[in-house]
């Protein structure tokens, strides 16, 4: 289960992303608060404005809509760990003046949309620089057990990151002093990436700059059913899974009437059965497609199981599973991707991978906003899971038809 451990490198990597994650989860719970706290009174709710909770998510996620597959050329272009180490020193200089402008008094809805949009610009280059950095790391024979080694990590953060938050929120009196504490975090991952090990790593020789190098990592996707398979399903589920915590902020405070520390359960408990997804998956060699479909089938279920939970205790209950399938989806998306991927179009496809996987929220957490808006929360999430079981259906479906328009030009050419 964790044999991707035994290389120095990742060892390293591993230890400084699992201090960095916590933070990034400390601040994704104080964001999501404190724009519920900046906009309270001015929604339908008096708890806050779940539209503006919407156009934040939104907007950290519009960036890679629009230009995710750019930074995944980037990625191809350039040494890959300079990319990460400035981006993580950009991105916890982002945390500080967010902090700061809290603590202050300061802060207005705008400053987190602005702070929120400019966090997702530099994610267009440091997410599929990272995620093609991994293989660099520890090869191709425990690629998919460092993939999910990550998702633990990540998920492990994210079971004591929203419960820390919601306690420190309450203890230190607001949100300001957890935005300066994931500043702090970054100096975790900076730090092994900057004292990493570089006569150990695999590098992939950086490709040269030429013209077509976008549309050749379009084509190189569509011309792959591997590949082409798992992107549209992410593409479909993601616009759904990438604003499930904004969601959860909402049950938890509008339905089920929870505080700061209660909010932090809830988004813990979720994260506790994505933790278990992901060490699930890290014990597999190889991440079948129906492994794929159970992930993308299972969530849309729990998640309409969720919002039709009676009570607060059944609804955290039922967040466990739903936690489950979505890091199994999650995971084995990303390894087969990654598998199926040439070492120099790495970059590139998995810009395009990272594009669908978050760029679904721009269209997803507005949807989702304004569904609670109307019908109220509970019925936001069950038409969310609706529409993640239609999604995966139309994966499917346009998968074929792409595929053999693309074997039906292949022999018109032959």
């Amino acid at each position: 289960m964790f044999r991707s451990l035994r290389v120095p490198n990742y060892r390293m990597f591993a230890a400084g992303g699992a201090v960095s994650n916590v933070g990034t989860w400390l601040q994704r719970t104080a964001q999501d608060w404190l724009v519920l706290d900046l906009t309270q009174g001015t929604g339908a709710h008096a708890g806050g404005s779940a539209a503006a909770l919407g156009t934040a998510t939104a907007l950290q996620f519009l960036p890679m809509l629009l230009f995710g597959m750019f930074g995944g050329v980037l990625a191809d272009r350039y040494p890959k760990r300079p990319i990460l180490i400035t981006a993580q020193t950009l991105m916890a200089a982002l945390a500080l003046t967010i902090g700061v402008l809290t603590m202050t008094g300061s802060a207005q809805v705008w400053h987190v949309y602005v702070m929120a949009f400019t966090l997702g610009m530099i994610s267009c280059v440091e997410v599929p620089t990272r995620q093609a950095f991994v293989v660099e790391m520890v090869g191709r024979n425990d690629l998919t057990n460092a993939i999910a080694l990550n998702s633990s990590i990540f998920n492990l953060a994210r079971v004591v990151g929203p419960a820390l938050a919601g306690v420190l929120i309450y203890v230190l009196g607001g949100t300001g002093p957890i935005f300066l504490i994931n500043a702090l975090t970054f100096g975790g991952v900076i730090s092994s990436l900057v004292f990493m090990r570089k006569a150990e790593l695999n590098p992939t020789v950086p490709l040269p700059r030429a013209k077509g190098q976008l549309r050749e990592g379009l084509r190189y996707v569509l011309e792959r059913e591997e590949l082409l398979m798992p992107v549209l399903l992410i593409a479909f589920v993601s616009m759904f899974s990438q604003s499930f915590s904004m969601s959860i902020a909402l049950m938890a405070r509008e339905v089920f009437g929870a505080g700061a520390s209660s909010f932090g359960l809830a988004s813990s408990m979720f994260a506790v059965g994505a933790l278990g997804g992901a060490l699930l998956a890290a014990r597999r060699v190889r991440l079948s497609r129906k492994v794929l479909f159970a992930g993308a089938i299972g969530f849309g279920v729990f998640q309409i199981a969720t919002g039709v939970a009676p009570v607060y205790p059944v609804y955290l209950l039922m967040l466990i599973p739903t936690g489950i399938a979505l890091i199994t989806i999650n995971t084995a998306a990303n390894a087969s991707v990654q598998i199926a991927t040439s070492p120099e179009m790495r970059g590139r496809v998995m810009g395009i991978y990272m594009l669908v996987f978050t760029g679904g929220a721009p269209l997803g957490a507005p949807m989702v906003g304004w569904l609670s808006e109307l019908g109220g929360p509970r019925t936001g999430v069950v038409l969310s899971g609706v529409l993640v079981l239609f999604g995966t259906g139309m994966a499917v479906l346009v998968t074929r038809l792409i595929s053999s328009r693309v074997g039906k030009a292949a022999l018109a050419v032959a």
